[in-house]
């Protein structure tokens, strides 16, 4: 079948503004947040599973971090568990810290494993119990009147030890991360996806940190994407409240590795096909773009 001259001249100028992304990019690691809407639509999964896929195949070493909060609160609904928060923190006994294990290290990680897979990588999925990568300690979240409450199995990271995840990257493969840590005793703890992809990004010296969200990235009070932004203005748009609620948890785990060396961090709209493409590859790009200075 020929392919009409205008199409194959349009696709022909893609590759062309992709390649100097590629050559400046190359050997560099990039971690990549999932969830949201990218994580539930089919359509979506698979388009994430070939875009991590074909960052791997043109030399980059993507490192996908997990949420599954949907599919969580799903099994727990089953057993006719009622979920409780905290400051927007999951409280989490033991009945829920192993709900907490069963989804997101066994059946969640292991869809996104076999999507990268079926698409033509070599994933590996892990938790951070593996190789005691991910050291954690118990995180006390305050309440309404200012009280440190203790809210069971959910953990804040001590440590990242980035040999594991080096050593798959050297060998070809592709990390895919449950935010699950460890603690001193072997307890599990659950852990933010957002702050575990953060501080990996750190720890790795990696070149980007990437999270998908369900909105086009940071906007200001009417509705208007924001991008090019420094530490320096992001403080400032919280403190006038342009940003608040969901997307602080984002916001902090986006300074704090943009402060720890990770070179920039994008806040990007996974509803939106081929989003991590789009944004590591072309000059457009598809979210909010944090520099580290």
């Amino acid at each position: 079948m020929s392919v009409a001259p205008a199409t194959a001249a349009l696709k022909a100028q893609i590759l062309a503004e992709a390649l100097p992304y590629i050559r400046r990019f190359h050997g560099k690691t990039i971690v990549v947040k999932y969830g949201g809407s990218a994580m539930t639509e089919e359509r979506l999964q698979k388009s994430f599973a070939h875009d991590v896929v074909l960052l791997k195949l043109v030399g980059m070493n993507p490192v996908v971090v997990h949420g599954g909060g949907p599919q969580i609160e799903s099994v727990l609904g089953r057993l006719g568990k009622k979920a409780q928060f905290v400051q927007g923190m999951r409280v989490t006994d033991d009945e829920t810290m192993d709900v907490v294990e069963m989804v997101l290290g066994g059946t969640v990680n292991k869809e996104i494993v076999t999507l990268i897979n079926q698409a033509g990588g070599k994933a590996v999925g892990l938790t951070g119990k593996d190789g005691a990568f991910i050291r954690a300690k118990k995180l006390l979240v305050p309440d309404a009147a200012g009280e440190k409450v203790d809210i069971g199995q959910v953990g804040e990271i001590d440590a990242i030890d980035p040999d594991v995840i080096s050593a798959l990257e050297e060998s070809g493969f592709i990390p895919v991360v449950a935010p699950i840590g460890v603690g001193r005793n072997g307890e599990s703890y659950n852990i933010n996806a957002d702050l575990v992809a953060g501080k990996l990004a750190e720890v790795l010296k990696a070149e980007k940190l990437v999270l998908l969200t369900n909105t086009p990235g940071v906007l200001d009070e009417n509705g208007k994407l924001l991008t090019g932004l420094t530490p320096k203005r992001i403080d400032e748009l919280v403190a006038e409240g342009t940003l608040s609620g969901g997307m602080l948890p984002k916001i902090a785990s986006a300074l704090d590795a943009a402060r720890g060396g990770v070179k920039s961090v994008h806040i990007i709209d996974g509803r939106v096909e081929h989003a991590l493409l789009l944004e590591i590859l072309t000059d457009e790009g598809v979210g909010t773009l944090i520099r580290s200075r």
